[in-house]
């Protein structure tokens, strides 16, 4: 059984609450439709339930009666969110009756949901933009104890089944970080390697990226990634992780095993962390295109609560894996 559906199985399994504040948005709907016809999660559609129903007339689709409809403009449980959201966000200087009309918002009420117990992880961006979707997400969930950061990382099923995991890879930061320090490159590190074993179920090895392995170049691009690397063997000793590495280094066997033998990580990597986002959005899109590998992403790493996005162009079925993968990290 592949990793695809392995977590497709899991996800059927164990049946996670995921809230979707695009209620009704038309590929959302569709999206939606498709869960709930395989019982791949229990979902949450945030939206005015009259139109949500004459959209799922109109569009020919039938689960949806199976979804819970949230209308926060009628729902009286509104009011309990926008207490909590006043409680939470008050020190911040929020007024009640800011917390009242912000909790409208669908964004904030997905995550306030998640916050008070009533969901397990949000889908959202086809309509708005990351900073939509990841600001209520950094207000209300915060970061997980440890992290300071948020990233994102792709999954990269590739035709190269010699490198990394049969194929399988994990690419960070591709999405979120234009230029991490190296505290916070360590943390992306240990987050990637998170996700690479809740989601791709591996034992992770992780290579920090750069134009030189170890120590075969001198610049202060490399410092930040040695530096990153020892900071992130303090935080996660257990961890196999290893740098700086250069990609073929990190890939290759017999290149690994020349350029650092030593390594246990050199040669047999299937995790990526890159130095700064130029570079691993570059990387992934270059690894897509050029070698027909499929890239699913960006997955939201390092919030309390799973929390992804979409990007406007998505198409139903990105939807749809994006909420197996949400319930997956809700799972672990």
């Amino acid at each position: 059984m592949d990793i695809l559906q392995q977590m497709r199985e899991r996800a059927k399994l164990n049946q996670k609450r995921i809230v979707l504040p695009e209620g009704d948005e038309p590929r959302t709907l569709e999206a939606a439709d498709i869960i709930l016809r395989d019982r791949l999660a229990q979902l949450i559609l945030i939206g005015d339930e009259n139109r949500i129903a004459q959209m799922a007339q109109e569009k020919g689709l039938k689960h949806l009666s199976d979804a819970t409809i949230f209308n926060p403009k009628t729902n009286p449980k509104t009011k309990d969110y926008a207490a909590l959201l006043y409680e939470l966000r008050k020190s911040k200087g929020m007024t009640e009756a800011e917390a009242a009309q912000k909790v409208l918002d669908p964004l904030y009420l997905g995550c306030l949901m998640i916050k008070a117990g009533d969901a397990d992880g949000e889908v959202a961006g086809a309509r708005g933009t990351t900073a939509d979707t990841i600001r209520p997400a950094f207000q209300i969930l915060k970061t997980k104890p440890g992290v300071g950061i948020v990233s994102g990382a792709f999954l990269m099923f590739t035709p190269a089944h010699e490198l990394g995991e049969g194929g399988f890879l994990v690419f960070a930061d591709c999405a979120v970080n234009p230029c991490p320090d190296a505290q916070q490159l360590a943390q992306i590190a240990i987050s990637t390697a998170q996700t690479a074993r809740s989601l791709g179920n591996i034992e992770p090895r992780v290579a920090m990226l750069s134009f030189s392995t170890k120590g075969s170049a001198k610049h202060e691009l490399i410092d930040k990634v040695t530096q990153a690397t020892q900071i992130a063997h303090q935080m996660a000793p257990e961890l196999l992780l290893d740098g700086e590495l250069q990609a073929d280094a990190a890939l290759v066997e017999k290149v690994g095993k020349l350029k650092a033998p030593d390594s246990h990580v050199a040669g047999r990597a299937n995790v990526l962390v890159f130095p700064d986002l130029q570079a691993g959005n570059i990387g992934y899109k270059l690894v897509e295109r050029f070698s027909g590998a499929q890239a699913i992403g960006p997955i939201l790493q390092g919030i309390a609560a799973p929390v992804n996005d979409l990007s406007r162009g998505c198409k139903v079925d990105d939807i749809v894996q994006m909420i197996i993968i949400t319930a997956n990290q809700a799972i672990s």
